[in-house]
């Protein structure tokens, strides 16, 4: 009865000393890909990777981990308009299945989802909404955007009559995603100061576009749509690389 006893406490040290040295282990490999991936991808600062699953020790002798997070702050994602970039305040992925090499330098999700916050302020920024001609004598321009409710975007116009302004007017607008652009589609168009403008001169204000491209690892975007803090986005990708 001694001995088994004995066994039993010896396994059970051993199963705690097992659970310490793997997870000092995952904290360290967390460490070492958050640098790897901030130098890969040149982010300006390190990102949050969070290893999942249990054992890891296992994972990674097999050279794959199932579950691996990776949160990333202010994110500069490039725009393909002479080099401006739009600023991605919290971008979130979740990739399955990483394989890595044995030196550890490449590494490969078989997938990844995610989401992404782009904040009102920074979409109309990256918009460049200039005064655009709506009229004989009307010129009008995006002022604002704000969240509209059921995941429609709010537009504020101002318009401009002989170089006076006019009362601002709202549009709500459907949000969504083609050829990796965010696309803005007025769902209706204003009147303003009770006529309707041409609809191909005021979509001309209303309606834009904003590619949001080269996205870490080749993820890609998903969906879009408006939120109360910004326009939420869902991205998606396959075979994404993390390293290498």
């Amino acid at each position: 009865m001694r001995a088994l006893r004995t066994l039993l406490i010896v396994a059970v040290v051993l199963g705690v000393l097992f659970v310490i040295v793997d997870r000092v282990a995952v904290h360290f490999a967390e460490s070492e890909a958050a640098d790897k991936l901030r130098t890969t991808q040149n982010l300006a600062q390190t990102p949050d990777v969070s290893i999942k699953g249990f054992p890891f020790l296992t994972q990674m002798a097999g050279g794959e981990l199932d579950d691996v997070e990776v949160g990333i702050k202010n994110y500069q994602a490039p725009t393909g308009e002479g080099g401006e970039q739009i600023r991605i305040e919290d971008l979130n992925a979740d990739m399955k299945d990483v394989r890595f090499s044995g030196d550890y330098s490449s590494a490969t999700a078989a997938d990844a989802t995610g989401t992404a916050l782009i904040t009102y302020d920074e979409l109309l920024r990256t918009a460049k909404a200039e005064p655009t001609q709506a009229g004989p004598g009307l010129t009008a321009r995006v002022v604002g955007l704000s969240d509209g409710g059921n995941g429609k975007l709010k537009v504020a116009v101002e318009p401009t009559f002989l170089g006076k302004k006019l009362p601002t007017v709202y549009v709500l607008s459907s949000v969504t995603v083609q050829n990796n652009k965010m696309k803005v589609h007025a769902d209706s168009l204003p009147k303003i100061a009770g006529v309707a403008p041409a609809e191909d001169r005021i979509r001309a204000v209303t309606d834009f576009q904003q590619a949001i491209d080269q996205l870490p690892g080749g993820i890609r975007l998903d969906k879009v749509q408006a939120a109360p803090a910004g326009v939420e986005v869902t991205v998606k990708g396959s075979d994404v690389k993390l390293a290498g």
